[in-house]
């Protein structure tokens, strides 16, 4: 598979955090300490982190959002700028801190996460002009849940209205309103994020197939179930599927969701059908965890293809 001459248009709505991780072969107990291995910063935040996947995947990337008036601002805005990521309409809110992420992966590369939004929550009526001002030149529209979510949804009906295709990776886990879903070309949960939505516990492929089939019956025309090491499910009101796993070793799999949404959206963009669009973001998921990291953890277009 190669990219097509004219790149595709990647425009994400979203979070910008700095990731603070420590690595540790085991995880402390409330009230326990234990001596970590390895610390290092990443810059990360689910937006920006799936606007760096696209990037490096062959999209042409403009990011929106907001940083704070700190220190982390301008590292985070100089990652996103090496990576080619558009960032014209990221705002610099001197009110605010940065968003930051404090990020625990286990000897198996598991992680636990606690994220302080900071300046992401302050997205507003700024950040839906520039939204709206991109359109003209937009192919797929990426969106999260790190910023407020009204935010989000008028994004996504603007964005639609256009002919925009909308693509809603709803994390963290939150609540959305039952006339929100609609909002949506595809909605991507994880196993636990498609289990707080519809009350399904995803363990195979057919409770993933049920809850793809829940979220469509509260409004989402598509649904894609990512079940991590156990592949993906896929459901539209005319076709429903599987894409098998990609084997790996797993070395921190903090960043895999955002690989597969930034591979998703560039694979939609280029035309390809859900299923194609699907085992590409597969791939770009199960490469971003084979190596630590945030951002620097997504996948090149030539490994991508490798894989496929």
């Amino acid at each position: 598979m190669t990219a097509p001459t004219a790149p595709p248009r990647v425009l994400v709505l979203g979070g910008i955090n700095m990731g603070l991780i420590t690595r540790a072969e085991a995880l402390p107990a409330p009230g326990q300490t234990l001596r970590g291995e390895r610390f290092y910063s990443s810059p990360g935040g689910k937006g920006a982190t799936q606007a760096v996947a696209a990037s490096r995947l062959g999209a042409r990337v403009r990011m929106v959002g907001r940083v704070g008036g700190d220190l982390f601002g301008p590292a985070l805005l100089e990652s996103l700028r090496s990576h080619g990521v558009d960032t014209a309409d990221v705002a610099v809110d001197g009110e605010a801190a940065s968003g930051v992420g404090v990020i625990l992966v286990d000897g198996r590369g598991q992680n636990r996460v606690l994220a302080t939004y900071g300046a992401n929550l302050r997205c507003g009526e700024e950040q839906l002009r520039a939204v709206e001002a991109a359109l003209p030149e937009t192919d797929v529209l990426l969106l999260q849940m790190e910023i407020p979510f009204d935010v989000s949804v008028r994004a996504a009906r603007a964005a639609r209205d256009r002919g925009v295709r909308v693509i809603l990776d709803p994390a963290p886990a939150a609540d959305i309103p039952a006339e929100a879903f609609a909002a949506f070309d595809i909605i991507a949960p994880n196993q636990t994020e498609a289990e707080h939505l519809v009350g399904v516990a995803v363990d195979d492929v057919e409770s993933a197939s049920r809850a793809a089939g829940l979220l469509m019956e509260r409004g989402a025309p598509a649904a894609v179930i990512k079940m991590a090491e156990l592949g993906a499910c896929y459901r539209t009101a005319d076709e429903e599927g599987f894409v098998p796993p990609f084997a790996v070793e797993a070395v921190d799999t903090t960043s895999a969701g955002d690989a597969f949404h930034g591979a998703l959206a560039v694979a939609l963009a280029e035309g390809r059908s859900l299923r194609d669009a699907v085992t590409f973001a597969c791939a770009g998921g199960a490469l971003a965890v084979t190596r630590p990291g945030v951002q620097d953890s997504m996948p090149a277009r030539t490994e991508v293809e490798e894989a496929l």
